[in-house]
């Protein structure tokens, strides 16, 4: 049996959703990526947590990311159904209604902020919570729809995740922390303008200014360049401040070199098929980029602390 849901124009099927429905409400690829840096953020922090306390905010930490995804998904609904990429989610999809993802994003946002408030300390609470109404409010309803430069500002939701695991341990924010924002933060336009050049049709069809559909390859490709260089040298900061090593400062310089490479072959390739194969390998490059970074910055600091014990 079939209705309408409270937006007047998605048909839901009623008994359908499933629980595979609401966990793809929360983003899980987004959200892995999301609780892996926050993961990296706690352990490399000075200071001690309990293990069951780190454990209770990571989990608050991935739920509070659900949350933003739950609310991205209801307010973006309209959009999502025009999209090829999205139109299969779970409201557009007509098997979760959007008055059912609003209740679910902001029962999970209240439960997140307030366990992880009561676990550790109000700074990273109050900052699990800035996340969520910054990713929700500023990005989703605001800036999404009315900017080009909505994944510059924007992205600074996906930042704060590392910053939160830092505060989650010892309550402060410092220059080390801000460093690790710093790369999340240089990286998200490369990463999502490369995937915007070759899904401008998505975009424009929904009506999304996004930096292609605005201002045009040439510039989008100058400009995925140039946060490039921006990412390469950030990405050695924590080398500079002193909280990782030479492992880490290598792993950075060649991944950063390599983000350089594709970004450039990007710059100079030709418009059509060449340019949309360029911009796809470097999309598919920046996913595993992220990850190997933060990675490297985990097990550097490990195998230095591992050091100074059997020292």
């Amino acid at each position: 049996m079939a209705y309408i849901d409270d937006s007047g124009s998605i048909p839901v099927l009623a008994g359908e959703a499933r629980v595979e429905d609401y966990f793809a409400l929360l983003k899980p690829r987004v959200m892995s990526l999301v609780v892996f840096t926050a993961i990296v953020g706690l352990l490399v922090a000075p200071g001690a947590i309990n293990p069951v306390i780190a454990v209770i905010a990571m989990l608050c930490i991935a739920i509070g990311a659900g949350a933003s995804g739950a609310l991205n998904m209801w307010y973006d609904a309209d959009i999502d159904a025009v999209m090829s990429r999205t139109a299969n989610r779970p409201i557009p999809a007509g098997r979760i209604s959007r008055q059912e993802a609003l209740v679910f994003g902001l029962v999970l946002s209240v439960f997140s902020v307030t366990l992880l408030s009561l676990a550790t300390n109000w700074v990273a609470g109050a900052f699990l919570a800035f996340t969520i109404v910054f990713y929700a409010v500023f990005y989703t309803m605001w800036l999404k729809r009315s900017t080009p430069q909505n994944i510059v500002i924007g992205g600074a939701a996906g930042a704060f995740p590392p910053m939160i695991g830092w505060a989650a341990v010892n309550g402060t924010i410092t220059l080390e922390s801000l460093a690790l924002f710093l790369i999340i933060f240089l990286w998200t336009p490369p990463h999502f303008w490369a995937l915007a050049l070759y899904k401008q049709s998505d975009y424009g069809a929904a009506g999304i200014p996004m930096m292609p559909n605005v201002r045009g390859e040439a510039s989008t490709k100058l400009q995925i360049l140039l946060y490039s260089v921006l990412l390469a040298g950030s990405s050695l900061l924590p080398a500079v401040l002193g909280f990782s090593g030479l492992l880490y400062a290598v792993v950075a310089g060649l991944t950063g070199a390599v983000f350089l490479y594709l970004a450039w072959k990007l710059y100079r390739s030709a418009d059509g098929v060449p340019m949309r194969k360029a911009a796809r390998t470097l999309f598919t490059y920046s996913l595993s980029y992220l990850f190997i970074v933060f990675f490297a910055l985990l097990t550097d600091n490990l195998l230095a602390r591992f050091g100074s014990v059997v020292a």
